[in-house]
This record gives structure tokens, sequence and C-alpha cells, in this order.
């Protein structure tokens, strides 16, 4: 296919596109206050981690070599920076209005958070004389020189940077650390009147307090991120345990170069070129921020307005899934059929409940799970090591390359192991990002399996929060499947050849190329054809090629992708029969769903992986097929739900651009219907209950 440039979307553009659609969230007045506050600090959270991981390997790969190109806008790695950066320039922008406004609108509701030039004069006394008792006893001073080389400055913390002149009118740097676990970050004035201030900003005013014998020249608050990209099996050598590996490995992140600088104040050029060659930051990647240099204050806000529920989303919580009975055994309504839990909407107890009952099992001859992300207090860990205390075999493979949660990971994996587990940590050259388990027991007619594939983290807190889909099935061929791949994990290899799960990295993408074709052929022998998708991220080019293929054979495709999507929708003759939406609402989406086919023959698979390069070839992923009937009309009501949300749903326009979906009609925000279908179900089985329990007296 020619000219197939306007297709494409550059990888990092799209991503600053997707935390555009956060802010937009913040902006939004039919969110509430308090959620919209959520909003703001999320929008940075996610910048901050964007330019650790994604323009810090940019980084590293203009060091390598300069002319590397992104495969598909071919764009260099030095061209892409360039433009995150203007990007990222103006979204800020839109984040410090976003925040002025609701610390506006705060105001009304009693909170007030001020600066020096707002403070009263028996405020400003107090705060003097808290930071002469609490704050500068605290302090640890420096001045750069000659005898004293420029501190280390730790990744997102924030310091107090200030310009002294010395009596012969020499020019020295003075800094200190603001970020102190000792010292309340917002602090409340005397009055009880809801004025408060920030710890940083009563550092900033006093600092010259602290340098005596100086005279103060310009100050500003600034902090520092840090590259966090390592790539650990480069660095790995085979004669070093691989856990203590890790752990050094993480303390060495922490002292990566800078990627970006952040800055409160306005200061005298001359020094901010100081700290740029101090810290070895180029002045382009130097931001000057309106708002505070870190807003994850605004949860302490939220929660001195806590008796105004009208600030909040309406509480919700997880409902009993209709699917299971209460006081029978899980896996024998497991045997009986193929079980779908949907979170958050329905809790994840069934799950821990099915875990629990196979640790104290006499069928059960082990249980074996791949963990990637685990929630700080794990009732999954407590029923695996009550398992293995119990003498099943356990078998755990702990990744511990999952990103900003190793030593979590190093933690959980060390309790595993003192219980009895096996452990495995990961293969080499690849992140195992699966999210599998299997249960095999010893039945009347030999080996029978549960097998259990989710979408989403084993994590108790982040099924609250994200979208997930969890499949439970004891069919024999998917759990003989799964056994396949825990024999190749344990001998540090990849899976070959599956016959029904779908199995990265040797055998995924490849599968959803051959049913991407099997689409196209339909189509163009006259018959029915049709691709649904539901992804967090699009990347992978072999099969944006191949869908902008089926595209142009007629295949309509519909796409719910919520974040990066490199694929550009409805340009005439090349991707117009392709509809991409993205939902950005309370609930971060995240399952995914692969639908192919139309009618009877419709194919159905629910996955941890996305469809882009690091999922489909360079990492093992599970992609498991629904078979149950039921459960395919339940996932397509899902599927069709979501595409036709027109309050949290944006659309992809020809030009890249997202728009929200004009309302017309009756309102549909998906995951609120969602939530409320759960809300129903469960009282509907409630009622049920009753009822029977009536019949029975």
């Amino acid at each position: 296919m020619e000219n197939m440039e306007n297709i494409y979307m550059n990888r990092e553009l799209s991503w600053l596109k997707f935390n555009e659609r956060v802010i937009e969230e913040a902006e939004n007045p039919e969110v509430p206050l308090c959620e919209r506050m959520n909003f703001v600090s999320i929008y940075q959270s996610n910048l901050d981690e964007f330019f650790m991981v994604r323009v810090g390997s940019l980084q590293d790969q203009m060091l390598v070599n300069k002319k590397i190109r992104d495969n598909k806008t071919n764009m260099t790695s030095e061209e892409q920076i360039r433009a995150i950066l203007k990007e990222v320039k103006r979204l800020n922008k839109r984040k410090d209005a976003a925040y002025k406004s609701l610390m506006d609108k705060v105001e009304e509701y009693g909170i007030k958070l001020i600066d020096f030039t707002m403070a009263k004069s028996d405020e400003k006394k107090y705060l003097e004389q808290y930071f002469n008792h609490e704050i500068m006893p605290l302090s640890s001073p420096t001045i750069v020189g000659k005898r004293q080389p420029f501190p280390f400055l730790k990744n997102e913390n924030i310091y107090a940077v200030v310009v002294l002149e010395t009596r012969s009118g020499k020019e020295r740097i003075g800094i200190i650390p603001c970020t102190n676990s000792m010292v309340e970050r917002l602090i409340e004035l005397p009055g009880g009147k809801g004025r408060y201030i920030l710890s940083e900003n009563i550092i900033l005013h006093y600092i010259g307090k602290v340098f005596k014998g100086y005279k103060v020249k310009g100050k500003s608050l600034i902090r520092v991120v840090r590259n966090a990209d390592i790539d650990a099996d480069a660095l790995y050598d085979e004669d070093l345990d691989y856990r203590e590996f890790m752990s050094d490995l993480m303390k060495e992140r922490k002292k990566l170069s800078p990627v970006r600088l952040d800055m409160s104040r306005e200061i005298d050029e001359s020094v901010v070129e100081a700290l740029c060659r101090y810290l070895d930051v180029l002045p382009e990647r130097v931001f000057r921020s309106e708002a505070p240099l870190d807003l994850s204050f605004v949860y302490k806000i939220q929660d001195l307005l806590r008796m105004n529920p009208e600030l909040f989303y309406e509480r919700r919580v997880p409902q009993k899934s209709a699917s299971f009975r209460d006081g029978e055994s899980i896996l024998k309504q497991i045997e009986e059929e193929d079980k779908l839990l949907s979170y958050p909407y329905e809790s994840i107890r069934p799950f821990l409940h099915m875990l629990n009952e196979a640790a104290e099992d006499e069928s059960v001859i082990s249980i074996k799970m791949t963990l990637y992300r685990l929630a700080k207090q794990s009732k999954i860990i407590e029923a695996l090591c009550e398992a293995a205390e119990n003498g099943k075999e356990v078998v755990v493979l702990v990744e511990l390359r999952a990103r900003f949660d190793e030593e979590n990971n190093i933690r959980w994996s060390r309790m595993l192991e003192k219980a009895g587990c096996q452990i495995i940590y990961g293969l080499e050259g690849y992140k195992v990002h699966s999210k599998l388990c299997l249960i095999t027991k010893k039945g009347a007619n030999g080996i029978e399996y549960i097998t259990q594939i989710g979408t989403g983290n084993y994590n108790e807190k982040t099924a609250r929060l994200y979208t997930d889909l969890s499949l439970m099935t004891a069919s024999e061929q998917i759990g003989m499947d799964a056994a396949r791949v825990f024999q190749a994990l344990t001998k540090g290899e990849t899976v070959e050849e599956s016959d029904h799960l779908l199995v990265a990295p040797k055998c995924l993408q490849s599968r959803i190329i051959d049913m991407i074709e099997e689409e196209i052929r339909k189509k163009k022998n006259g018959g029915e054809a049709y691709i649904g998708l539901k992804l967090n991220s699009l990347t992978d080019k072999r099969i944006i090629d191949k869908l902008v293929e089926a595209s142009c054979a007629g295949v309509h495709i519909d796409m719910i992708i919520r974040g990066i999507c490199c694929l550009i929708p409805g340009v005439a003759g090349k991707t117009e029969n392709i509809h991409i939406i993205s939902i950005v609402g309370r609930f971060l989406e995240h399952s995914r769903i692969y639908i192919f086919g139309c009618g009877e023959e419709r194919k159905y698979y629910i996955s941890s992986a996305d469809f882009m390069t690091r999922n489909t070839v360079k990492r093992v992923e599970v992609a498991a097929p629904v078979y149950s009937p039921a459960l395919k009309q339940r996932i397509q009501g899902i599927f069709d739900l979501m595409l036709s949300d027109n309050k949290k749903a944006r659309v992809e326009n020809s030009d890249g651009t997202y728009t929200l979906v004009k309302c017309e009609g009756e309102p549909v925000n998906s995951q609120e219907m969602l939530y409320q279908e759960a809300y129903d179900r469960a009282a509907e089985r409630t009622q049920a209950k009753e009822t029977d329990s009536k019949v029975i007296e």
C-alpha cells in the first residue's frame, strides 16, 4: 500500500493525546469537583512516568544511534523529543489553568491554599515560628562551591534553590531539600478558618534565615524527574543471584540522569544555565509551573471536603457476582459452567475463594500462577503460602521486572519462597505479563484442570479501580494449553505452539493476523466480516497494516482504545471502515477483548496483551477463547454498550484529533451503566434467594 504516512500517529504524541483527555476530565464541569482534582494529579503523575520511561528511552536511543527512526512516522529520537517538549509545554498551560480554576472553586467550600502574598501579619508570625522550630532544625542546607559539590537531587523530590551573594560580590547557589517525611506538606494556619500553606513555600520564603551572611538575589522551588529506563537483561550476569541483582538495580535507577527540570519561579537565566550544567539537563527540558510542582497533596484537600458528598462520585462498591451461589464449592460451580467476573463492577472475592478452596482441597495437586503486580497487602499471597504449607505443589512466576513494582515483587518472592513455593523469576529476554492461574486436580477420571485467565493483575486494590475481565473455566483443552505454558516457563522457555490459547511471543501475533486475514477473505468472497477490538494501546505495525488491509477490503472494524493509538481512522481509501473511540472516565479502562467474525461463527477472546510489539512478540502474554454462549453474549453486551457511550467517549477523527462524542438522545455513560447492571443483578439474586426461602418455609 502506497502513501500510507497520513494514517500513522507517532506513539509518543499519541500518548500525550491520551493525557490531554485526562486533563479534559479535570476541566469538565459535569465531573464532581474533588474528582476533577484527582484528574489534575493523575495528569501530572502520568507525565512524570512518561518522562522517566519513554523520554528516558528516547534519550538512550540518541546516545546509541541518532539515526534510529520510528517505524511508522519516520521520526528520529531527537525529532520525537523536540515534538514532545513542544506539546508538553502546551498541555502544562492547560494543567496550570485547570488547577487554578479548581482551587478557586475549593475556596467556595471554605478551604483556601495561600502563598505569602496572601498571609496576614499574625499568620506570618506563626509561620516564622513554625519555620524556626519545626523546619529549620531538620533542614540540610548546601552551598555549592569548590569544597562542596552540587548535591544529588532525588527523583521527584522538591528542593528550594537560592542565589546567594557574598560580601565580596560573588554568587553562590544554596539548596535545601523540601521533601521530608517529618514535616507535614499541607500546613493549617491558626484560627480554624480553613487556610493552608504548603511547607515548601514556607521554606522558600524564609530560606534567607538558613543562609545568614549572604544576600538573597533570587530563589525558586525545583523538582527533577530522572530517567528510569534500565534494561535489566542487558546488564544481568548469570553468575549473580537474580533477585539480589534486581534489588541493586532499583537503587541504581534512582541515580540515573535527569530528563526534566521543573521550576516554580523565573530566576536569573545564568542561574538556570548553572543548574542545567550541574544536572546535565538541556535548557529546553526546563519547565516553569504555575501550579505546585507535586500535586499529590490534593488528596489531603479531598479528605477535608469529605462531608460534601456532592463533590465526589456516587459511592460504588463491587457487587457479589450473580454467577456464583453462596455456600457452595467455587471449584464445583466452575466445573458446571464457565464463569466470568467483570471488575470493578463485580467483586474479586470468588477468585480469592477459589484459591483458598484450592489451598485446602485434598484433590488439588498443584497451583501455578504468574504474578506481575500485586497489592501491598495481598490475600493472593496468603492463599498461595497456605497451599504450599498444606503440601500442595505451588509454582509461582514472579516477574521482578514489573516497572516501579520491582521492590514489592522482590519482597513477595521472598515470602513465597519461605513458605515452600517454587519461584521462577521470569525469562531471559521476555517479561512475563500474562495473568494465568492453573489449578490441577486428581479427579475420578484422572487429571482435571481449573484455569483462570485475566486481563488485569492479581491485585485486590486495582480490581476496584480498573475495568478488567477474569475467565474461569474447567475446559480440559484450555487447561492442557495452560499446563504447556507453565512447563515452558519452568524450563526457561517459551511456548512454540498452542491449540486454544494464544500465547506470545511465538503464537499470538501470527494467530491475530491469521484471523484478520480470514475476515478479509470472507469479505472478498461476498460474505459478512467484522473485527472488534478493545485495547489499552495499538502500536504493532504488522497488525496495524493488516487492519488497514482489512479496511481496504471493506471489513468493518470497531476499536475501543483507551491510550496510545498509532492508527488514524476514517482516511478515505485507506481506513474509512475503521471506527475508533477512547473512553476516559471514573475507572481506568484496562480489559482487552478481541472479536472476529459475525453470527454464530464469531470468535471472542479476552487477554492480557495490547497490540503493542512489546506485548505481541517481546513478552509472554495469554489470550483465552471464550466458548460459553452465555459469556460470549455478555462480552458482546459490554462491548456494544461501550461503543454507544456518549458521555465519556471521544472519537478519533481522520486528522488524528479526538473530540467528545455528541450526546444525542439518551445519555450513555457505559461505566456507570455497567455498575448499575451489577447492582441490579445482585439485587435480583438477593430477591430470588428471599423468595426461595419463603417457599421452603
